[in-house]
Order: structure tokens, then sequence, then C-alpha cells
């Protein structure tokens, strides 16, 4: 199984290298516009300059986010800070008027307090101008902020197991947040298989979002814990899925990792108290 171990190395260093990468650069991708070094200056003097109201009109509006044009025509995200922030019945169209912060993502702002200032109904007639769309690297930003505050997402997941050596597959589902903006259940299945062990486990998990970055940024990380329900089957005849061949533990798992914005995920997992269960899981997967 020395491939294994190999696999498992370069997917530990995929796992940390992301994080660091993520804080220490801003290598710009589909969803956020490249900003040139010498707009750099341009970029810190408009983020000061945007410590008054901003009036414009809503050009979208999601459960999260906000998009407005501004009288020169020009399209800002806004992100809602918190759930009474968002105006009831607000819809595109409308006037507003927004006092907001900066997150730590260039063009992102956090909507502090939005104020209608006309209906849609009433500002109809003078948004039928011609006006050039929103840029599309903005509306991308947006489209990935409001699929990641869905309240259910299904995902799948992929890996490696250290002590013994497996290899996994799996499903999962992250539902929430509940209790605290950033707390979420997270139960998910798991099979593993390897030379002589085969398992499958039911894990009832919870995950802490680390307030260490902006909430709806490119990146965050993770950590969390809950229950193992573990079916282990151990030798070396020929493989037969029955449960009756498997032998039950009930384990706690501990894990760390990081989600990204756009669906990826990469963790590392440990159990404890469970006897044939992997020591280490080395894991990466896509939520949808």
């Amino acid at each position: 199984m020395q491939p294994i171990r190999v696999v498992l190395m370069c997917s530990l260093f995929a796992v940390t290298f992301p994080s660091n990468g993520a804080a220490q650069t801003s290598t710009p991708s589909s969803g956020q516009a490249a900003i040139p070094p010498a707009a750099e200056s341009s970029s810190q003097s408009e983020q000061a300059e945007h410590s008054g109201p901003v009036v414009g009109t809503v050009d979208s509006v999601g459960r999260q986010t906000m998009v407005i044009r501004t009288d020169d025509n020009r399209y800002q995200l806004f992100v809602f800070e918190g759930p009474t922030v968002r105006p009831k019945g607000i819809s595109q169209g409308a006037r507003v008027r927004v006092l907001s912060s900066p997150s730590d993502e260039s063009g992102v702002w956090l909507a502090t307090r939005v104020t209608v200032l006309e209906p849609s109904a009433a500002s109809a007639s003078a948004g039928a101008q011609d006006v050039a769309p929103p840029p599309k690297e903005l509306t991308g930003v947006q489209r990935e902020i409001e699929r990641s505050v869905k309240r259910w997402r299904l995902g799948a997941r992929l890996g490696a197991g250290l002590d013994p050596e497996l290899f996994l597959i799996g499903v999962q589902a992250r539902i929430g947040p509940v209790f605290t903006r950033d707390f979420y259940l997270r139960p998910n299945v798991e099979f593993a298989f390897g030379e002589l062990t085969d398992m499958f486990a039911l894990n009832l998990e919870g995950a802490y979002r680390l307030p260490i970055t902006f909430r709806h940024g490119r990146w965050s990380a993770y950590v969390g814990a809950g229950p193992g329900l573990n079916f282990i089957h151990q030798g070396v005849g020929t493989r037969d899925i029955s449960f009756s061949n498997f032998n039950y533990e009930t384990g706690f798992n501990i894990f760390s990792g990081i989600q990204f914005r756009r669906g990826t995920f990469g963790e590392v997992k440990t159990s404890l108290w469970a006897n044939g269960v992997p020591t280490l899981r080395f894991i990466f997967g896509y939520n949808f």
C-alpha cells in the first residue's frame, strides 16, 4: 500500500496549501475581476470614499445579496450583514439608500442599513432608460454567494484513510445554519475499502465556521465533531457485502478543513474510541 501513503502526503499538502495561498495572495478568479497593481491606490481611495450612504436602483436582489446601480451607472454588490438588514418586500427596480462597510474582499460591501426610498412600481418608469448590464464578474460573485447560503446542500466526497489504509467514497448533506449563523449540521455516509478492511460509516457531525475571514468570502476554515456509527469487516476472504459479517463500533469524529465558496472543500478527520476505524482520514469533496 506504499502508493496510498504517497497519495495521502500529496493530499495533506493540497489541503494546507490553499489556506496559505488564499490568505497571502489575491489570485483573481472568474468570480472576481483582476485589479492591476496600478489600480490598487484608486481602489483603496474608493473604499475610503465609501464611508457615506450609497443611493441607487436595485438591479437584482437575493436572500443574502443585492446589486444596485448608482445614478452614475456604476454597479455595486452588497451583502446583508444580518437577517434584519434586508427590508421586507424589496424587489428589483426599487430606489434605495445603503449604509455599508468594507469586507475583506475587493468589490464586496457589507450592507448595515438599507432604506427603501421608492418602491419598484414608482421607479419603474425612471429605470426604463437603456443601461449597460452589470459586469459578469460581479454577477458571478453574487451567484456564488447566493448558492453558498442555501439552507441545505448535497455533496459528494472521496479520500483515503491511514491505520488501516483505506480508500473511501461517500455523500453528505449540509443543513443550516442552526443555533448560530456559523454552525451547520453535516451528516454524511462513507464507504471505505482496503486490503484487509471494509467499513461503512454513518457520521452525525456538525461543523462550525471559524470567524477568521469574511463570512461569504472566497474561502473559510471550519472545525467540527460528532459521533460515528461504524460497521467494520476485517479479513482476507472474498468480499461479501452483508452486514452479518460486520462488527459495530461507535466512535467520535473530530475534523478540520477549508471550504471554498465555489463548493469544493478539503478536510482532515480523526476518529476516537473505535477499533478498526482509520486513525486519520484525508477527504476532498464538492457541495452542489
